[in-house]
């Protein structure tokens, strides 16, 4: 009898001692955060870095990581998390997107940007756009004070102003080095014309500098953001895959968070970012095997060039790319990661 009484005494403990654990665990869920960035992928070769430009590069992706991990640290939310990775990213001109833009082929800068809420679907995208310091700020002004996903040009610029974003003189946005690009592009192109020859892989840009982060916050939601100042000697106000919403930027709950870097025009045709998702939404493949299947293979097929960054609601993360390097890393658990090379 005592036996039996002790068992049952033991017994009560053990249950009680479970539904203590419950809250434990659900909070150990809830609190299930990170954030994934990229700053451009291409042909980006270790022979042709120099040490100090190789810490310069590192250094502003992890200034991106540690800003927009501090806002989901805090509790902030994963849209306000990429914003700000983004911000620090764009005032980098080691990046191709705010201060770092390239230029198009009549001396512009021309930036594009785009932001996902992976909660309710809204999204806001700004592009052409020449005067806006921090053009992700326009973009996230769109999806929240607008009824309109995408705004263009000279109407984005006078919509972001009534929002209070930040703006600079187009002479902020001039590098000498952007500046030389374009110069060495326009020379590699007339020689190539001067010879008969118009191969689009000729004058193809061969660093596609993008960038752009995906966050999951305390409350499991996700968000995407993509920034860029397009492509070295763009023509007629081109626009890439960058602020185009399931192209170069997606976010579900159900699904993943998206953010793409590389030749646009294949970006847009393969709407890579959507396919990812689309992939797991109705083949149940998981994350990292979607964005494989879409970079490594669809992309390929095309022989489109460039990568993505990719995260789910467990805060699984991928960073596939098909080219030789892309700038990337990642912050989970406080583990941090900063990766160039292949």
């Amino acid at each position: 009898m005592k036996k039996l009484f002790f068992l049952v005494i033991l017994f009560a403990a053990c249950s009680q001692d479970k539904k203590g654990t419950e809250p434990e665990k659900a909070n150990s869920m809830k609190e299930q955060f990170a954030i994934v960035i990229h700053g451009g992928a291409g042909t980006i070769l270790k022979e042709n870095m120099t040490p100090e430009l190789e810490k310069a590069y590192q250094g502003g992706l992890d200034r991106a990581l540690e800003a927009g991990y501090a806002v989901l640290e805090k509790g902030g939310s994963s849209v306000e998390a990429v914003v700000e990775a983004i911000k620090v990213l764009e005032d980098d001109p080691h990046f191709n997107a705010g201060k770092g833009s390239v230029f198009s082929a009549d001396g512009k800068n021309e930036m594009d940007a785009s932001i996902m809420d992976g909660k309710n679907l809204m999204a806001g995208a700004v592009a052409g756009v020449r005067t806006i310091k921090n053009p992700i700020t326009a973009a996230r002004c769109v999806m929240e004070k607008s009824q309109h996903v995408m705004m263009v040009g000279k109407g984005a610029e006078e919509f972001a102003r009534t929002c209070g974003c930040e703006f600079a003189d187009t002479a902020y946005f001039f590098d000498q080095k952007r500046w030389d690009q374009l110069q060495k592009v326009k020379d590699t192109e007339q020689s190539v014309l001067d010879h008969g020859s118009t191969s689009a892989n000729d004058l193809k840009d061969k660093k596609f500098g993008t960038v752009g982060a995906v966050a999951l916050d305390k409350n499991g939601n996700l968000a995407a953001a993509t920034s860029t100042g397009g492509m070295t000697n763009k023509k007629y106000g081109r626009v890439g895959d960058s602020p185009i919403i399931g192209a170069g930027t997606y976010a579900n709950n159900k699904t993943c968070g998206v953010s793409c870097t590389g030749h646009g025009e294949f970006f847009i045709r393969s709407v890579v970012a959507y396919d990812v998702s689309s992939l797991m939404e109705y083949k149940g493949l998981s994350v990292e095997k979607a964005a494989e299947e879409v970079v490594m293979k669809k992309l390929v097929e095309l022989k489109g060039e460039g990568g993505l960054i990719a995260m789910d609601v467990k805060g699984n993360i991928t960073m596939p790319f098909n080219t030789p390097g892309m700038y990337r890393g990642y912050m989970k658990n406080g583990k941090k990661e900063i990766l160039i090379y292949k």
